[in-house]
């Protein structure tokens, strides 16, 4: 069983967040250390550690991170100029938080490379 998470009390509502989007599958807010004027992690409500314990039974939690990245960069004003969808996974890959989340980044010339 994969260990509990600070994303885990944020999805459940124990530890206060800036929650912009909530359904049965996943749940997106604000980063609390932006890199750029926009940054929200979109995480999937069932905790899979890292994209290697990705199983085919979470495809349609990860498929609604995409749809729900779609929506809110539509919403903060950013879909037409553009912006980055990040996955880190494991250490070497930058991951911080082993409960897998997207990060959507934008609201300003990202250049070639952005690290979260």
């Amino acid at each position: 069983m994969a260990e509990e998470t600070i994303f885990s009390k944020i999805i459940r509502k124990e530890i206060p967040a800036q929650i912009l989007y909530q359904d049965e599958l996943v749940t997106a807010f604000r980063d609390i250390n932006p890199k750029a004027p926009t940054h929200i992690l979109i995480v999937p409500n069932t905790l899979i550690p890292t994209v290697n314990d990705v199983e085919p039974e979470h495809e349609l939690a990860l498929g609604r991170l995409f749809t729900v990245a779609r929506k809110l960069a539509a919403d903060a004003g950013i879909a037409e100029d553009g912006y980055r969808l990040i996955m880190n996974c494991n250490r070497h890959g930058g991951q911080e938080v082993y409960h897998i989340h997207m990060h959507l980044v934008g609201g300003k010339s990202l250049g070639p490379l952005l690290c979260c």
